[in-house]
């Protein structure tokens, strides 16, 4: 079987050619053409010796994604459905805005952490996604919308992508190897050359991989946070059962000494009548009140029997307002995407579940507003 070059991060792939007797600039020409470059086909290498080209034919391969669908937003987000094997499926979507295009990547088929609100969480798990797999999805939307650069033609100009968000299907920090060669990749200026500020990985608190990709390769960090209290953030992000707010705060802390922003990021989904009073929002000032921080407020898109409803307009800010007045940085998410299930908490792709979800207690919305376990 061949072997797929795009799961191949710089260094991998220099010993990869250092191992067939070949010197590294070759290595560094190939990566290039695969992703600054886009190509697939190494007989397109031109600037690679013709021996080298068929050895490459022979033994390798790039090997993207394959599309299942591609579906186009009013607002102009762009939803891809990408075939990963096995009857499996992974979501990607690109959001273009006036100033930036951001791709939401997967990296997991499903995720196995349960989150109460979202729609991946309810599918169960499969597997990680490869090196390949995540960075293909990166791949496949520049040759989609028409973002590969020419080859000798210059560098000037915006890219079309231009910030990666790793907010899609599955938990980035419990698929660490994988996504950390990805992210490499992504930063790589024979590759993709995107700044370490563009690129967000976002977590649920995994405080270990936290650590580990503080030392590794230090992106910016978006936490789902979702709670200001132990007791609630337990039943909405059961990884806090092992991972309690007082460990993840003092990540957090460490993670800013090698951040490339000299903030975290707080994602807060707003859900009716379960985290979004006055009283949360001023608890959540005291949980982050030694830590620089923005906080991302998402209304709750609804998904079919997800048992929670969206904040009101007014609730929402209310709850800005009291952050903002502690001057705190506290922006409203704009939903994009969501006539096609492609807004935050929506994703949710084509999952073989081989975690026994189905037989997992169901979290849903009492009558009388709080979230209990049935």
């Amino acid at each position: 079987m061949r072997v797929n070059l795009l799961d191949f991060d710089a260094e991998r792939l220099a010993a990869w050619f250092a191992g067939r007797g070949e010197k590294a600039f070759r290595a560094r020409q190939v990566l290039r053409w695969m992703h600054r470059f886009g190509e697939d086909d190494f007989g397109k290498m031109t600037d690679v010796a013709k021996s080298l080209r068929a050895a490459l034919a022979a033994e390798a391969e790039v090997r993207g994604p394959v599309p299942i669908s591609d579906t186009v937003a009013a607002d102009g987000t762009r939803k891809w459905l990408l075939d990963v094997g096995g009857g499996n499926a992974v979501e990607t979507v690109f959001i273009p805005e006036a100033n930036r295009g951001t791709l939401c990547m997967s990296t997991q088929v499903g995720c196995a952490l349960e989150c109460a609100f979202c729609s991946t969480g309810r599918q169960g798990f499969n597997r990680n996604l490869s090196t390949s797999e995540i960075v293909g999805q990166l791949w496949h939307a520049n040759r989609m919308l028409g973002a590969v650069r020419q080859p000798g033609v210059g560098n000037s100009g915006e890219r079309v992508v231009s910030n990666v968000v790793l907010m899609g299907m599955g938990e980035p920090l419990v698929n660490f190897d994988s996504t950390v060669a990805a992210l490499k990749l992504m930063l790589d200026d024979n590759a993709y050359g995107l700044s370490r500020r563009r690129v967000t990985v976002s977590t649920s608190g995994i405080v270990p991989a936290m650590d580990r990709l503080r030392e590794t390769v230090p992106v910016a960090l978006a936490v789902s946070l979702h709670a200001p209290d132990d007791n609630l953030r337990d039943r909405l992000v059961p990884i806090n059962r092992k991972y309690p707010l007082q460990d993840l705060m003092a990540a957090c802390r460490r993670y800013l000494e090698n951040a490339p922003r000299d903030f975290i990021t707080f994602e807060y989904v707003l859900l009716d009548g379960v985290n979004d009073s006055d009283a949360h929002a001023r608890a959540l000032l005291a949980l982050v009140r030694d830590i620089p921080s923005k906080f991302n407020l998402i209304p709750f898109n609804a998904f079919p029997n997800s048992g929670f409803r969206r904040s009101t307009p007014g609730r929402v800010r209310r709850f800005q307002e009291i952050l903002m007045a502690a001057e705190v940085v506290a922006t409203v998410r704009k939903t994009r995407g969501d006539d096609i299930d492609a807004a935050c908490g929506q994703l949710a792709g084509q999952v073989r579940d081989k975690s026994r979800r189905g037989v997992s207690p169901r979290l849903t919305f009492s009558p009388k507003r709080s979230l209990e376990v049935i």
